[in-house]
């Protein structure tokens, strides 16, 4: 020990035990490292990217594993159809009858074209007239009968009747379609998220 009279105190290396320690124990080589406050967590320590100590989280935000497939998901929403609109369906079905009955026509046309360009018309047209034909008449000319302006006539009747009744029918449906909705609820629709 150094004189410590006048002087502040003064404090020599100890390599002894520490209080608490057995004496004789192996003390570490390296240097003293004070013990850390509580809910302190050691460097490296836990899961990388945070962890809990003593039963308690940090806040840190844990990271997703490396390569890790997220697939995602897709929203669906069930819905049900309550009531139709009558006024809107009846909009709708005229416009769509009516579409129907110029496609109606166009293909009435053109099977006319394609039929007298294959002689199918005058084939048939000379086997009936053969068959109802006498030595007074020739029979029944099925070229006259058949002609374009008289098939297109006809098949424009047929899509104005189409066009009336189809209207009709789809507001009539639109109607029948309310009241049974109102008993059992309408018709339920599950809708999916396009990905």
């Amino acid at each position: 020990m150094t004189d410590t009279r006048g002087q502040g105190p003064s404090y020599e290396a100890y390599n002894g035990p520490l209080p608490g320690e057995r004496a004789g124990a192996q003390q570490p080589s390296g240097p003293y490292h004070p013990p850390q406050a509580y809910g302190a967590q050691a460097p490296g320590s836990g899961p990388a990217g945070g962890g809990a100590v003593g039963g308690q989280n940090t806040g840190a935000v844990r990271r997703p594993r490396t390569g890790a497939r997220t697939t995602p998901r897709t929203r669906k929403a069930r819905l049900r159809v309550a009531k139709a609109d009558p006024w809107s369906v009846m909009k709708v079905s005229f416009l769509l009858s009516i579409a129907l009955g110029i496609c109606t026509i166009v293909a009435a046309s053109v099977l006319w074209m394609v039929m007298d360009a294959m002689g199918v018309f005058s084939t048939v047209g000379g086997t009936i007239s053969e068959a109802t034909g006498s030595n007074e008449s020739n029979g029944f000319d099925l070229q006259s009968f058949l002609s374009l302006p008289r098939v297109l006539m006809f098949t424009s009747v047929i899509a104005v009747i189409d066009v009336v009744l189809m209207t009709a029918l789809a507001t009539l449906g639109a109607f029948i379609y309310n009241l049974s909705a109102g008993f059992v609820g309408g018709v339920e629709l599950t809708l999916a998220e396009d990905e």
